[in-house]
């Protein structure tokens, strides 16, 4: 068996030994959602969401709260505590490279996110009678951008972070950041219309996953939204520039 697939699987079985990690990334987004849809003045289409229900209009960045978990979250912490236990400086020293884990580890959390994607579009649709998504390509390649620049940003705080508390400190204040600025913790509506527009292009990309899921862009704000591969353009751009960053910095030990 090769030696990435040895290491995936094994992250995978660590990945799910951990039930915080699992729950936060990966179900609580359904969860979440299917809660405020048991409140029926939210399943009714409202004018502050572009003429759609809140639960259809805020799907996206229910997701978007488990994709920042498992990227900003579970990838800097579980590194950092890999660098300071030397696990990585013993893997140096064998003929499976550390980046092999990396890799592993980065596959991990794409599988992760897309069960989460899944869960999260199944339950909208089986249980809130929410349509699945109208440009079904464009939502995936929305997905798919969004959450690597997610990952790279990830990447670079565990390139960059020297101890495991850094880490902790700074994936908790990326997060934050990453999620008011993109527009998950308030509706857009209520947010000025300069945040609105830079929202557009703060991964994972809510507007654009919302875009291509209902037809509605920036979900309730005043201002007319960008063009949808706009978007996922600079948001691919960011990803490869953060990456790109991220693998200049990382040090093994």
């Amino acid at each position: 068996m090769h030696a990435l697939t040895r290491l995936t699987i094994a992250e995978v079985r660590l990945f799910l030994r951990d039930p915080v990690s699992v729950f936060l990334g990966v179900l609580f987004p359904a969860a979440l959602l299917l809660g405020l849809g048991a409140i029926p003045a939210l399943r009714e289409p409202a004018d502050e969401f572009g003429g759609v229900p809140f639960v259809e209009a805020w799907a996206p960045a229910a997701l978007a709260l488990g994709l920042g978990i498992i990227a900003l979250q579970q990838i800097p912490v579980v590194v950092a505590t890999y660098r300071e236990r030397g696990v990585l400086r013993r893997m140096s020293t064998t003929p499976v490279h550390p980046s092999a884990m990396l890799a592993a580890q980065l596959l991990v959390a794409l599988g992760a996110a897309v069960v989460a994607g899944a869960l999260v579009v199944a339950s909208a649709w089986l249980v809130l009678d929410v349509p699945l998504p109208q440009r079904p390509l464009e939502f995936v390649a929305s997905f798919v951008v969004g959450f690597g620049a997610l990952l790279a940003l990830g990447t670079l705080i565990a390139a960059v972070a020297p101890s495991l508390r850094l880490a902790t400190g700074l994936a908790t204040f990326t997060y934050v950041v990453a999620m008011f600025a993109g527009g998950v913790f308030l509706p857009q509506f209520l947010m000025p219309d300069a945040l609105v527009r830079v929202s557009a292009y703060v991964p994972p990309g809510v507007q654009a996953l919302l875009e291509s899921w209902s037809g509605v862009a920036a979900a309730g704000g005043t201002a007319a939204g960008p063009p949808l591969m706009l978007q996922v353009g600079i948001m691919a751009l960011l990803a490869v520039v953060v990456g790109g960053a991220a693998a200049t910095l990382f040090r093994w030990e």
